[in-house]
């Protein structure tokens, strides 16, 4: 009896949330979150739904620039030690991305590990901008190799977190920032006074902080003066900077 090839799992992009764009002039990839160590294949419902929110408040904002946003969906739920799953499955989603779409800015936007897997795969050259929501980050041991930020260079990074976060720890996302700052100046951090790792009394103004970011960083638009303001002060003011209540109401897109 014939022996069947075991298929070869794929990373793929989801369809564009909301009406796609005519002619697209810039990308988001929303990359979930993920495991440390797992073999087994994400639910793509599960996945999407991480993200969804998010999502659309990024296609409303960047409907009149043509902008198209994804899910990506990875191959396996775990980054996997040196595999690095995730964050090469977010690499390949950009070379997608490209190929689709050709030369146009991408801004890849993640949460929990698919926060880590963003910061990994920023050095793409296609990538212009990075969001990491809640990311998971090794500890930092300086007996081992740190988590890598030299490819950050050349990119803007904007790190959100929640200082009562339990599950990811803020800490960690910090001391990453002053590392990744000290390579590229164009880093900021935000913090969700006593907000959880889901950011659920502050998910509008996550939404609107990130829609922000990335109108200013893919389109040109002037960023909101806290966001103007974090990225001009030095640590550990630009890095520590509180995303107040109401963030998001008065921006016109």
């Amino acid at each position: 009896m014939a022996q069947q090839a075991t298929p070869v799992r794929t990373a793929r992009l989801g369809r564009t949330l909301g009406p796609g764009p005519t002619a697209v002039n810039g990308a988001v990839l929303l990359l979930p979150g993920g495991q440390e160590e797992s073999g087994r294949r994400p639910s793509p419902l599960l996945a999407a739904a991480s993200v969804r929110a998010l999502g659309r408040r990024l296609v409303r904002a960047g409907r009149a620039e043509q902008l198209a946003v994804h899910v990506v969906h990875y191959r396996y739920r775990g980054w996997n030690g040196s595999e690095e799953h995730l964050a090469r499955d977010a690499a390949w989603a950009v070379d997608e991305t490209v190929r689709r779409y050709g030369d146009v800015p991408v801004c890849l936007a993640g949460v929990d590990m698919g926060g880590r897997a963003a910061l990994r795969a920023g050095g793409h050259e296609a990538v212009n901008s990075v969001v990491a929501i809640a990311p998971w980050l090794p500890e930092d041991d300086v007996a081992a190799s740190p988590e890598p930020v030299k490819q950050l260079a050349g990119r803007r990074v904007l790190v959100v977190h929640g200082t009562n976060d339990a599950r990811t720890d803020p800490e960690l996302s910090f001391r990453y920032a002053a590392r990744a700052k000290k390579a590229n100046r164009e880093v900021c951090r935000f913090e969700v006074h006593a907000d959880g790792h889901g950011l659920r009394q502050y998910r509008d103004e996550v939404a609107s902080l990130t829609a922000d970011f990335m109108m200013g960083t893919l389109f040109g638009r002037a960023f909101s003066r806290p966001v103007q303001d974090a990225l001009a002060a030095p640590p550990p003011l630009g890095l520590r900077m509180p995303l107040a209540a109401g963030f998001g109401k008065s921006l016109s897109w």
